[in-house]
């Protein structure tokens, strides 16, 4: 098992993994994980979904156009999930209050199942798994999706996870440096742009010099061309139907 520096440190998105299985002794510990996340008031209002059934790793590839959901050995759904405790809220005749139509119970919901995302993710990461983190699988199909894994109403997907034996061990991608990452006391109050610039830059040439498939992408304008294609997918409107309202 790696060390926690090691697995924080190293970690990088697996997207090629190998056919054999994951002992079952690594997925009991990556579940025990998950179920020991922190959560807002103890509540966890989340669930996850272990999908491991070819075919329907195949059907969510179809969805969302990503290709190591098919070929990860396990591929985990989180989910925002206040049914559970509307189901024992009925058998026990307490009145369950609106929290899931404000913008604090959507919140909380994406919070708990983000936290335990990133739990699993560790887990795996500690036992030389690779994983990566999938947030297409909430905005790509979300209807199409809760239809495959049918999901009862006050649940949605958040993000999925992809677990696997790794095929490939890509460059460390780029982060920001700490000093534009974490502030002291108060947010910064300098100039922050000629860092970002700086950064921009080293994305753009670790993208033309990485290993593997190259580009000339930088850093802002790649991630502001998904938030402009981001604000097409219908998200809002597949919340309100399963239950999440924000604007009542």
């Amino acid at each position: 098992m790696k060390d926690v520096k090691t697995t924080l440190l190293n970690r990088r998105c697996i997207r090629r993994y190998e056919r054999e299985d994951i002992p079952s002794e690594m997925m009991g510990f990556i579940y025990d994980a998950i179920r020991n996340t922190p959560t807002s008031y103890n509540g966890q209002q989340f669930s996850v979904i272990d999908i491991d059934d070819q075919p329907t790793k195949e059907k969510l590839y179809e969805l969302t156009g990503q290709k190591q959901i098919k070929t990860c050995r396990h591929f985990l759904l989180f989910c925002a999930d206040y049914n559970k405790i509307s189901l024992v809220a009925e058998a026990k005749g307490i009145d369950m209050p609106d929290f899931a139509h404000t913008a604090d119970g959507v919140i909380v919901g994406i919070v708990d199942a983000t936290l335990a995302m990133m739990s699993a993710l560790t887990a795996a990461e500690s036992e030389g798994l690779g994983t990566c983190p999938i947030g297409y699988a909430r905005t790509a199909a979300p209807e199409a999706i809760a239809r495959l894994m049918k999901l009862p109403p006050k649940v949605f997907v958040v993000c999925g996870l992809a677990i696997g034996i790794p095929r490939e061990m890509p460059d460390l991608k780029p982060k920001q440096s700490a000093d534009l990452v974490v502030y002291h006391n108060t947010y910064r109050q300098d100039n922050l742009v000629p860092e970002l610039l700086q950064y921009d830059q080293q994305i753009r040439e670790y993208n033309a010099t990485r290993a593997g498939t190259k580009s000339n992408n930088d850093w802002v304008s790649h991630i502001i061309s998904y938030y402009k294609e981001a604000m097409d997918y219908h998200t809002l409107d597949a919340l309100r139907r399963r239950g999440f309202d924000m604007c009542r």
